[in-house]
């Protein structure tokens, strides 16, 4: 059974226990309550003010004023039922705000008033905190929900082009040969109800005189991307097709891209054809794909608009490293940790225009395993998100501490605390940004691995002993 807000469970015996308080320990059971005391007399004005925080300005405002008349419109019938004493004490925590030039001050307050004397003690509790972490609560759910639809819309539109795609062709688990997904020209080839290939042992779709060869050509695809297609006899089917192979990962996992030739249909040779770069073209995010100097090979309409390039023929040869990040260091460090995880997700950089702008961006890489590697790079553009955001209460209270040393501390003594503040957050970034990898970060940074050490040391951050 759930408490009412109201119920209460007193002390069994409370004159005992409040036997030795004095008047000061009262006061300070009041501070522990609230952030706000205002001492109101018998016509409902603000005598004085209490506060725990550190905005007196804003409270020695309403000294003098009538309660009521300090709170917004909606706000004046929750004030006057806290100082209605006809029903009896009010012991309900209200919700009002106070005005405070054009903004809206959020305090939940609660009244006292004795049996004998003509003051009301109102003891309030500061909601601007919380305030500021539901609203960047609900701007980061708000940016969530629209990454989501983005992805579902996205998804929606490449399993339409798959399926849409006029030549046979399947997906298909590089470990067990299992059947992933496969497009509804080849369920018509095979004469299979749509989806029941789904799902099936690849070699179970090919002949049985004709499997040893399809193993065959896996084992020399899995070693060699320049494997020409083969010949084989599907089940069922007494002429013969063309299959060709190609691996990508996604995930950390390792699938084949399966093309048939029946015939009938063009079918590109290699995963970067047209049909790829059909559905290039029409990603909403941008992306580009570079070869091991990181010179761009394809980029589709979303890339040129990022890097506002008049066309997208303009970029091909052109290294990326112009593009993305700073030179030499965003790219080199996305390649090392391609080269440890396969992929990377939601790197954080920024992307240099061709008029000298920036833009903030997530990026999303693959590595494509070829003689010679290239990587795949979905550039999102998230600088509209970053303003939505407010900045974070860290960042908040760290200004306010500084700004409040002036009149306390010379003018030198607060620019070097202030540097200090800024390379500890430069650094944390750093960190963060590597995930935690210190050589890496001392490269972005700028800094030797001896000077960065030095800056940790000093400022606190992490544990020396750590690896790289």
């Amino acid at each position: 059974m759930q408490r009412s807000e109201n119920e209460r469970i007193p002390f069994s015996d409370a004159e005992t226990m409040f036997a030795g308080f004095s008047k000061d320990d009262f006061i300070e059971l009041a501070h522990c309550a609230g952030d706000f005391m205002l001492a109101i007399d018998e016509n409902n004005i603000i005598r004085d003010v209490a506060m725990n925080g550190k905005d007196h300005q804003l409270a020695n405002r309403w000294i003098g004023e009538k309660w009521v008349d300090t709170v917004t419109v909606e706000s004046r019938p929750k004030i006057e039922r806290l100082l209605d004493s006809r029903h009896g004490p009010d012991t309900t925590w209200r919700q009002v705000n106070h005005r405070d030039d054009g903004d809206d001050v959020p305090i939940k307050y609660r009244t006292i008033k004795p049996e004998k004397g003509p003051w009301t003690i109102a003891i309030g509790q500061d909601l601007r905190a919380m305030s500021v972490l539901q609203q960047r609560l609900l701007k980061t759910q708000q940016s969530m929900e629209r990454d989501y639809l983005n992805l579902r819309q996205t998804e929606t539109r490449y399993r339409v082009l798959f399926d849409n795609i006029s030549y046979p062709v399947l997906i298909v688990d590089a470990v067990n040969l299992q059947v992933q997904q496969a497009n509804r020209a080849l369920h018509s080839l095979m004469n299979a109800a749509p989806g029941s290939l789904d799902g099936k042992g690849l070699t179970a779709l090919v002949d049985d005189s004709y499997r040893d060869h399809l193993v065959a050509h896996i084992g020399a695809a899995s070693v060699s991307s320049a494997s020409e297609p083969i010949e084989i006899q599907l089940a069922g089917r007494s002429d013969k097709v063309k299959l060709a192979m190609s691996a990508f990962r996604q995930s950390g996992k390792q699938f084949w891209l399966v093309n048939i030739d029946d015939g009938e249909h063009r079918v590109p040779n290699r995963p970067s054809d047209s049909y790829i770069l059909d559905a290039v073209e029409k990603m909403p995010d941008a992306f580009v794909l570079a070869n091991h100097k990181q010179d761009i090979v394809v980029a589709n309409r979303a890339f040129a608009e990022l890097v506002q390039a008049g066309s997208v023929e303009q970029l091909i040869g052109v290294s990326l490293n112009r593009f993305i990040g700073r030179p030499d260091i965003d790219l080199n460090l996305l390649r090392k940790q391609l080269k440890d995880h396969q992929n990377v997700r939601n790197f954080s950089s920024v992307a240099n225009d061709l008029n000298g702008g920036e833009e903030p961006v997530e990026i999303s890489a693959i590595m494509i395993e070829r003689e010679q590697s290239l990587f795949g790079y979905s550039v999102r553009a998230i600088g509209r998100r970053e303003r939505d955001l407010p900045r974070s209460d860290q960042e908040l209270r760290s200004v306010d501490q500084l700004t409040e040393l002036v009149g306390r501390k010379p003018l030198k003594e607060i620019v070097r605390e202030s540097t200090d503040l800024i390379e500890r957050m430069c650094i944390e970034a750093a960190l963060i940004h590597t995930s935690d990898n210190r050589a890496s970060a001392a490269e972005i940074l700028g800094l030797s691995r001896q000077s960065l050490y030095s800056k940790l040391h000093r400022h606190g951050i992490g544990n020396l002993a750590d690896k790289d």
